[in-house]
């Protein structure tokens, strides 16, 4: 598996976007309510029964894009809202066997931290490239000891 893709694409299992639609769902609820806007009112608004913005704010009906947007306006935040306070948690919810061979959760987590910190976008893909050019290497020796 390629590095850019274990590291960017952490959110490749089933476990893990159900737990972001139940993070997503409970972060609707919770604005919701502070805004004392009732399910129904927000349905009306969506164009929905109250019955699945319901399903929304449990996590069992995956919340579209479209429809995320539709939502965060209504309710008068940014989309980004409804992610906040996920953290790193998904480190731990990726399936082991998607894991490259050797990598504990720690490492990952701790290697996903850091690659994260890295502001700059060119940085970034310099690491990328580096670490591609690495495995590369130890492809072709391997290769030759075969």
């Amino acid at each position: 598996m390629e590095f850019d893709c274990w590291v960017g694409c952490l959110v490749n299992s089933y476990s893990f976007a159900n737990e972001v639609d139940k993070h997503v769902g409970q972060r609707i609820r919770q604005r919701r309510e502070a805004l004392k806007i009732s399910q129904g009112r927000l349905g009306r608004h969506l164009g929905v029964t109250f019955s699945q913005i319901q399903k929304y704010e449990k996590g069992s009906n995956r919340v579209g894009a479209g429809r995320l947007y539709q939502i965060s306006t209504f309710l008068g935040v940014t989309p980004n809202f409804f992610f906040e306070g996920l953290g790193n948690s998904e480190i731990d919810l990726v399936d082991p066997a998607s894991r490259p061979s050797g990598v504990g959760p720690d490492e990952l987590k701790n290697l996903t931290d850091a690659f994260a910190r890295v502001g700059d976008k060119h940085t970034r893909a310099s690491i990328v490239a580096l670490v591609k050019s690495l495995m590369t290497d130890l492809d072709n020796q391997a290769m030759r000891h075969n």
